[in-house]
């Protein structure tokens, strides 16, 4: 087993804009046009190239470009156990790898193979080329030498490349009454006590060709995410802003989530936005929405974590995501021997706040009254470390491409007090943090 080679590099230019600039140079460096982005904490963080790539299906999980050449392998109980294997067999030691799980990956660890169908539903790769960037600084790395000297000079003279200036797109056109009568139909099933809660999401078709990179550098300027990625990865592309990660683990073992539920708009001035904000804060169908979200989380990390570590060390409080304001919740825990961070991932996945309660029920209410699979949308894009530190983004406030389709996609958690027209409104309030940034393509 190798390693990379690797180099660091002083920066003067905004890591976002290089970021973005080696996503749209892929093809140029290395070949090929996967490639991920991935924000976490004032770090942009991005792979170039397939070195490893796993894919799980219904069926099987396979592998290209391992130590052992390509290998497939069905799966029983789970297939995270041979995704673990396939990516530590990575002919480098300090691997990362980048990509997404869709949310038909839940049905698989539910037991519901009959939700889903032959598509991928988790895609990983580890890269050929990984770069890290922070303000004034970058960790290059590569297994080639020769790619290592094509991503340097890309840094040292990289300009702002020409772009068109974002336009908006209409949100509440298309759709309305189809949303608000599938949010009827959900309050009457959890006045039934089939469920407590479920999140009913709409799509938003985007009818001309956009400029993905474009949209990911002014989109993120005009949001404020925990998270931001931008992804071209077997035939899957997207640019989001997440609001709220699924999972973390850090390399002691420490995990976390963030559940957010309960939502106000941003606008309008600051006086607008403090009275919606005190009104998020007493309004009981918001605070049931978010406090039932909060339990189910705590549930799913006690069994994982040593006994008394789980805590909730931010209950309630409130957090602006570009265009909308959320109840937010933060808890942590420390994993027990013996779970590993995968464990932790199909514990927590997906997100409580993208599902609904009890999860297996708001599966079947989703497939109900949704039109199609949800694919990425409420999925995770991710990344996994060599030792085990695992960090997870919830998909949402995302503009979607694939099979020649653009399109922009939002929920709206549904219980018994919620009335069709505000849920509708609320959708729109959430896909204007992305509908406002779309860059028209060159």
């Amino acid at each position: 087993m190798s390693d990379y080679v690797e180099r660091e590099l002083p920066l003067s230019e905004d890591p976002l804009d290089l970021a973005a600039a080696l996503a749209e140079a892929s093809s140029s460096i290395v070949g090929s046009r996967a490639h991920v982005v991935y924000e976490r904490d004032d770090e942009w963080c991005v792979g170039l190239g397939v070195l490893v790539e796993v894919v799980v299906t219904k069926h099987e999980v396979r592998c290209s470009g391992g130590g052992g050449g390509d290998s497939v392998r069905s799966w029983v109980d789970s297939p995270l156990p041979a995704v673990d294997e396939f990516l530590r067999g990575a002919p480098v030691s300090h691997w990362r790898a980048y990509g997404w799980a869709g949310f038909e990956f839940a049905y698989l660890q539910a037991g519901m193979p009959e939700l889903v169908g032959e598509e991928p539903l988790l895609h990983l790769f580890v890269p050929r080329i990984e770069v890290r960037l922070r303000q004034g600084r970058a960790r290059i790395r590569a297994v080639d030498a020769e790619e290592l000297v094509a991503v340097s000079a890309l840094l040292a003279a990289h300009r702002p490349a020409p772009r068109k200036d974002p336009v908006s797109l209409d949100v509440e056109a298309g759709g309305a009454g189809e949303y608000r009568s599938a949010v009827g139909a959900a309050v009457d099933e959890i006045r039934a006590r089939l469920l407590r809660k479920v999140i009913l999401s709409r799509t938003v078709e985007v009818p001309t060709p956009v400029d993905m990179v474009g949209t990911y550098l002014a989109g993120r300027r005009g949001n404020t995410p925990t998270r931001s990625f931008l992804l071209d990865l077997g035939g899957v592309c997207a640019t989001g802003f997440s609001p709220e990660i699924v999972v973390s683990v850090d390399a002691d073992r420490n995990v976390g989530t963030q559940p957010l539920a309960g939502t106000r708009a941003l606008g309008g001035g600051e006086a607008a936005d403090l009275s919606r904000r005190d009104d998020l804060l007493s309004d009981a169908k918001e605070i049931y929405e978010h406090a039932i979200s909060v339990k189910v989380a705590y549930d799913e990390l006690v069994p994982l974590c040593d006994p008394g570590t789980v805590m909730v060390t931010d209950y309630m409080s409130v957090k602006p995501r570009g265009s909308v304001q959320h109840l937010a919740s933060s808890l942590v825990g420390r994993l027990a021997p013996g779970i590993g961070s995968w464990d932790a991932f199909a514990a927590l996945f997906p997100a409580v706040t993208a599902s609904g309660v009890p999860k297996p029920a708001a599966y079947r209410a989703i497939r109900r009254h949704e039109t199609g699979p949800r694919g990425l949308y409420s999925g995770a894009v991710l990344t996994m470390d060599h030792d085990g530190t695992l960090d997870a983004a919830l998909v949402l406030r995302t503009l979607f491409r694939r099979d020649g389709r653009t399109w922009l996609q939002a929920g709206a958690g549904i219980v018994e007090q919620s009335e069709p027209g505000r849920e509708f409104e609320e959708t729109c309030e959430k896909l204007r943090s992305v509908a406002g940034y779309l860059v028209p393509a060159h």
